[in-house]
């Protein structure tokens, strides 16, 4: 594990997201297309998302932005912007396609679904009244689960077309 991935991970965990938080908003999107989906795939999809480089840039990269807005340490406009994740800003969005974007245009479709619903994990890091900014780690974490979604999605097709 590269010293990028390690960090991301770190990272993860102390913003209070687990592989579980994610595996789980992975198992939201795909069981109703696989029945049979187990809690351990959806781990195992997440985790492979964890490894692309990417996907570690994304991460830091947005999780220091958080914490600078909760330290107060940006310049305004752009403090306020992330402290109140205003609607317009999409600069959480862009960093969250880049994660979408490593398993193809699916990815699109799941992150825009898992982003309106908020299940699990994305309805706790989008509650503003714990103090946490939380503006690009919950668009990130939805879109690892988002991309984690496509991959299994991929490699299903992949497994029916050899059967």
């Amino acid at each position: 594990m590269s010293v990028l991935e390690k960090k991301a991970r770190e990272w993860l965990i102390e913003r209070g997201v687990t592989v579980d938080d994610m595996a789980e908003l992975v198992h939201y999107l795909q069981s109703k297309y696989h029945p049979k989906l187990t809690m351990e795939e959806c781990r195992f999809n997440v985790n492979q998302v964890l490894k692309k480089r990417e996907v570690q840039n994304a991460i830091v990269t947005g999780i220091q932005l958080d914490v600078l807005a909760e330290e107060k340490k940006l310049e305004e406009p752009l403090q306020s912007t992330i402290e109140v994740d205003e609607g317009l800003y999409g600069v959480d969005e862009i960093i969250a396609f880049s994660i979408v974007n490593v398993y193809g245009s699916i990815g699109f479709t799941n992150y825009g679904y898992i982003d309106k619903q908020k299940p699990g994990i994305l309805k706790a890091l989008n509650d503003k009244s714990s103090g946490a900014c939380h503006t690009f780690l919950d668009d990130i974490v939805g879109a690892i689960a988002a991309a984690a979604s496509s991959r299994l999605a991929h490699s299903a097709v992949g497994e029916a077309e050899e059967e």
